[in-house]
Formats: C-alpha cells, sequence, structure tokens
C-alpha cells in the first residue's frame, strides 16, 4: 500500500496549526476544482489527495491517529508497504481507490485507518454536488443588542459583553445607518478571541413619543386644547436633525394624524418612509385664577 504524507499534500508542516491548515486546503482545492481543470484526470485525482488529506488533518482525532502512526516509523509520501506487517489486517497493496455508490471514494490509506469509522464520501460533500469541496462549519453564536430609533436611522456603535463556556468575551458593534428592526449583524469572532461568527440580533426600543412602523414614523406631539380647537403652528424635530414646521388645523382631535413625506425612516438602500405628527390634546400642568374663570365660561356656554 501507498503511504499518504497528508501535511505534503497539503504542504504545510507537521506542526500546522489548524488555521493554516485550512487556509492551504482552500487555496489548493480552488486550483484544482474539477470545474476549473474539466477532462483534466490528474488535476481530479489531485483534488481527491486534497480533500482526503484535510478530512484527516482538519480533524483533531483523526490527526493524531494519522501523526501517532507516521512518527513511529520512517515513512515517505509515495513509498510501499504492507499494512499487515502494521496490525491492519484485510487490505490489498497498492493505492487503488475504493469508490461508493456516489462514484467518489478515498484511498485504501484512508480506509486501513478510519474506514471502521463508518465515514463515507457523501458525509464529505454533504448534499453538495459532484465536484464541490468541502467546506468546515464555523461555530455560530447569537447575541442580541438594543438601540433607539434614532440610533439605528444614524448608525451607532454599542458595546457587547457575552459569555461563551466560562469565558466574558467583549467587543464593540458598529451598527450601520438605517438598519431595521430584527436584522442581524454578523461579526467574525476572531475579533474577540473566538473561533466562528457572532450573529447580533438588533432590537428597537420604541417609546411612547416615537413609534417605527415599516419605514413609517409616528410622532406623538402634545398640544393645548385652544391650539386643537383654533389651530396652530409647530416646529417638529425630524430624525435628520432638520426642523419642519406644521399646520395644525382647526378643531384637531386627539388621535388624529397629519402627514408629512419623505421625513421618516431611511433604510439601508436609500428608501424612506414618511412622518405621521399624531394629536395628543392636554391641559397646561396648572391653570391660574383667570384661565380658571375662562374654562368656567366656556363651560357655560356649551351647556
Amino acid at each position: 500500500m501507498e503511504y499518504k504524507d497528508y501535511y505534503k499534500i497539503l504542504g504545510v508542516d507537521k506542526g500546522a496549526s489548524q488555521d493554516e491548515i485550512k487556509s492551504a486546503y482552500r487555496k489548493l482545492a480552488k486550483k484544482y476544482h474539477p470545474d476549473l481543470n474539466p477532462n483534466d484526470n490528474k488535476a481530479q485525482e489531485k483534488f481527491k489527495d486534497i480533500n482526503e488529506a484535510y478530512e484527516v488533518l482538519g480533524d483533531e482525532k483523526k490527526r493524531k491517529k494519522y501523526d501517532t502512526f507516521g512518527s513511529s516509523y520512517n515513512f515517505t509520501n509515495g513509498q510501499n508497504f504492507d499494512p499487515s506487517h502494521f496490525g491492519f489486517e484485510n487490505f490489498g497493496r497498492g493505492g487503488t481507490y475504493t469508490y461508493t455508490t456516489s462514484g467518489e471514494g478515498f484511498s485504501e490509506f484512508f480506509n486501513m485507518f478510519f474506514g471502521g469509522e463508518d465515514f463515507g464520501i457523501s458525509d464529505l460533500f454533504g448534499s453538495r454536488s459532484r465536484g464541490s469541496y468541502y467546506e468546515p462549519q464555523r461555530a455560530k453564536y447569537e447575541s442580541e443588542i438594543n438601540i433607539t430609533i434614532e440610533e439605528g436611522f444614524n448608525g451607532t456603535v454599542k458595546p457587547l459583553s457575552f459569555r461563551i463556556g466560562n469565558k466574558n468575551k467583549s467587543l464593540s458593534v458598529n451598527v450601520p445607518k438605517g438598519i431595521l428592526p430584527g436584522k442581524k449583524i454578523k461579526i467574525n469572532g476572531e475579533k474577540a478571541g473566538i473561533n466562528g461568527d457572532i450573529y447580533i440580533k438588533v432590537n428597537f426600543v420604541e417609546n411612547e413619543k416615537l413609534k417605527l412602523e415599516g419605514l413609517d414614523l409616528y410622532k406623538k406631539i402634545d398640544i393645548y386644547p385652544w391650539d386643537a380647537a383654533l389651530g396652530t403652528q409647530l416646529v417638529i424635530d425630524t430624525l435628520l436633525g432638520k426642523k419642519v414646521k406644521v399646520k395644525i388645523p382647526a378643531n384637531m382631535q386627539t388621535g388624529k394624524k397629519i402627514r408629512i413625506p419623505k421625513k421618516g425612516y431611511r433604510d439601508m438602500k436609500g428608501n424612506k418612509g414618511d412622518l405621521y405628527i399624531e394629536i395628543n390634546m392636554i391641559n397646561p400642568p396648572s391653570l391660574s385664577k383667570e384661565q380658571i374663570r375662562l374654562y368656567e365660561e366656556l363651560r357655560r356656554t356649551m351647556e
């Protein structure tokens, strides 16, 4: 049987880290991908060897088993040896591939070590089509942050602390302008010393005075009864930081709305919603004697 030097196949040292092994694998897999080398049998065989090498070296358990065998004997890549001399039985000589029903396969050398682990080539490629290469699953972590509507509109930076295992992690989250409620921000975990990706769900903190529905903003404005009855003009702040004048018509009732086009929320694509001014009629916190007299006179006229 032919001895396969998986480190040499991937072009890495025996002391290479998992990240170095992964990086080398990705480069070679793309270079020898069958789609880029049609009708090239040598490239396809190379592609098989690369996938096989990564399946072993990319898995710490398999790598340890492989290293234990390799360190005990002075084998070189391509050297033939008899497995039965080393405690392995039922394996023939030669470096032929053992094919599965999918038409793909690993070498006998691989099956000598790991054939009893019930691993097939379909496990390597999963639901991927023939010719695609194996991409290891990255760990995923989830968290949430709360922001105001104003922060979502203008963008902001939020500190985030969370716990993975027995370690506390912290990082700064850049919230882009125009993000919408419920959207997730993906962050490369390496920024926080984590091997994986962090998905952060963005929640909006709304209040009684300002609400977001789609891209439309609903802003509640308090006015006094005489302004509602006689009409008035108000200056309203918008999320853009600009003020707009709003005419309140006479005989306005609580709950009525006034629409201001294109002054609502703006998403990440530049789409704009409308701003709705919702009237809320209130009384002054305190009344003078004259004001009370006028109110009483007004009540008599309504009887």
